[in-house]
């Protein structure tokens, strides 16, 4: 706030796990505000599989995916693991959203209005950004499921298989934290590329 530059605001750009990084700046202060926020290959919806285990894809560890997640999710709701291990700030098991561990725990379920208890201050500072740009890789290995670059989510009636798109989820429904808001503002924008995660060029970061 001291720095005249950013008393207009400022914008943002993000790339895979550093997203969290701005959006838990926007999540509880945003100001001096980001003004454009670009996304990419981001994991703010979080992630439901560990690298290269999606669940309705073959992949390289087989059954050892599944256990993998399971200790995963054992391991990530509780108050140190939050505190201490980034990676564990966005996992989301679908299978434990209403779980008092992960409503009481997670760093994402109080972002995204999941927790115990609203905070109306997520939805004023989501606001204050004017543009949001979300890109997906459309081979994504890295990010399960890929579609929560886009805020899609596990497909509450088949969680480890299916996945529905965004404006079906939750979050987007009961507007949680202001994303419904923004898309009815017009601030929401979305693009993708051929590729794995991260392997965009140049040229499709000059368009963004």
């Amino acid at each position: 706030k001291a720095d005249p530059a950013l008393k207009d605001g400022f914008n943002a750009i993000g790339f895979s796990q550093g997203n969290n990084v701005i959006r838990g700046y926007i999540a509880r202060y945003n100001d001096p505000p980001v003004n454009t926020f670009l996304s990419i290959c981001g994991v703010n919806a979080g992630v439901a599989a560990i690298p290269y285990c999606e669940p309705s894809f073959p992949n390289v560890l087989g059954d050892k995916c599944e256990a993998l997640v399971q200790i995963t999710s054992k391991a990530a709701y509780n108050r140190f693991v939050q505190q201490h291990l980034f990676q564990a700030n966005y996992w989301r098991d679908p299978e434990k959203v209403d779980s008092r561990e992960y409503k009481a725990h997670s760093q994402l379920a109080r972002w995204g209005n999941e927790g115990l208890h609203f905070d109306q201050s997520l939805k004023d500072n989501f606001a204050r950004t004017n543009k949001f740009v979300w890109v997906m890789a459309e081979e994504d290995l890295i990010v399960w499921p890929r579609q929560g670059e886009q805020w899609g989510a596990p497909d509450p009636a088949n969680p480890l298989k299916g996945v529905i798109p965004m404006k079906e989820t939750d979050w987007y429904m009961n507007d949680s934290f202001g994303l419904k808001s923004a898309d009815d503002a017009g601030k929401m924008f979305f693009e993708s590329f051929r590729g794995n995660h991260l392997k965009f060029s140049n040229h499709d970061l000059s368009k963004w």
